[in-house]
This record gives C-alpha cells, sequence and structure tokens, in this order.
C-alpha cells in the first residue's frame, strides 16, 4: 500500500512527462541546428525513436525509484502511531479508574 501511494505520487508529479518532453524538444533543436546533415526522413525516425528511448529510460527509472524506496521510515512511523495510539488509551483509562476511585472515596 505505502509504495503504491508513492508511486501514484510520482505519477501525478509529472516529472517522467516532463524528462520526456525535455528529451523530445532537445533532440528536435538538434536536428533542427543540424538539418543539412540528415534527411527530413532521418530526423522524423530520428526523433522517434530517441523519444521512445527516452520514455523507456524513464520507465525504467521509475521502477528503480520504486524499487529503492526505503520502507523502514514508513514503517518505524506507523509503529510509532500505533504505540501512541496504545500509550493514549492505557492513560486515559488510568485517569477514568483514577477519577472513579476518588469519586469511591468521596462517597
Amino acid at each position: 500500500m505505502t509504495i503504491e501511494n508513492f508511486s501514484k505520487i510520482i505519477v501525478r508529479s509529472n516529472i517522467i512527462n516532463t524528462y520526456v518532453a525535455t528529451a523530445f524538444f532537445s533532440v528536435l533543436i538538434y536536428f533542427t541546428i543540424n538539418a543539412n546533415l540528415y534527411t527530413p526522413l532521418e530526423i522524423i525516425t530520428g526523433v522517434i525513436f530517441i523519444t521512445i528511448a527516452f520514455k523507456g529510460i524513464a520507465n525504467l527509472m521509475f521502477s528503480l525509484i520504486v524499487m529503492l524506496y526505503n520502507l523502514e521510515n514508513k514503517k518505524d512511523a506507523l509503529e510509532f502511531d500505533l504505540v501512541k495510539t496504545r500509550v493514549d488509551g492505557l492513560i486515559s483509562d488510568l485517569a477514568l479508574k483514577e477519577s472513579n476511585l476518588k469519586s469511591a472515596n468521596n462517597s
């Protein structure tokens, strides 16, 4: 569940699409500057294949980020919250018992 939420956050941040768009425009600028060296068919196929390659690299980077994501911090935070709720419950039970003892002693 934690990894699913983390990957949804990464996908929503559009960092992968920004990376691919930057690669696309940089390749387009490269081919525009060097237009006298390439034919139009080479330029079109080059832009398409390089954009597909950068999309594949972006997906590999995304999978590595998800794979290398450290779950220990989340596990510690969840354990801390669990212990905190238990301690709060015990404190409220103790306060309730103490108030019942005081009311019993006052009667």
